[in-house]
């Protein structure tokens, strides 16, 4: 945790990813929430489901204010699982980020390599192609 300072009535700030983090860290830390102190994954299962719930139900209203919000919060959820993870120093956001990125980049040599596809179909049967391979 860092020395970052967050203040309530500074309505003005732009935050970043980096702050997310942050923020997160210090709900959870000494002198934090203690609701926010008290969960763990299991805990927080039924929020990630309900979150993902109001993520399809802002899609499907076409309510991009409200999709905003919700991803938002999915995101929160994100960085609070990552959160308690690196707590028990499983992995942390980083390791989160490290793995997806390189599975984007694995999972579509079509953009990052040589392979060549010509539409959405084939590029979907190459990804799954690879993720079978992967599941091995």
């Amino acid at each position: 945790m860092s020395d970052k300072k967050f203040d309530y009535n500074d309505t003005n700030r732009k935050y970043d990813f980096d702050d997310l983090i942050e923020i997160i860290s210090q709900l959870r830390g000494p002198g934090g929430c203690p609701w926010d102190i008290k969960q763990t994954h299991e805990s927080l299962k039924e929020c990630l489901v309900e979150e993902s719930g109001e993520v399809i139900q802002a899609i499907d209203n076409n309510d991009d204010d409200n999709l905003c919000e919700e991803l938002g919060d999915l995101l929160l959820q994100v960085v609070m699982h990552a959160q308690i993870a690196s707590e028990t120093g499983r992995f942390t956001i980083s390791d989160v980020i490290q793995g997806v990125s390189e599975k984007m980049i694995r999972r579509h040599p079509h953009v990052f390599g040589d392979r060549k596809v010509s539409n959405a179909e084939e590029s979907l049967n190459l990804w799954n192609e690879i993720k079978k391979q992967e599941k091995k």
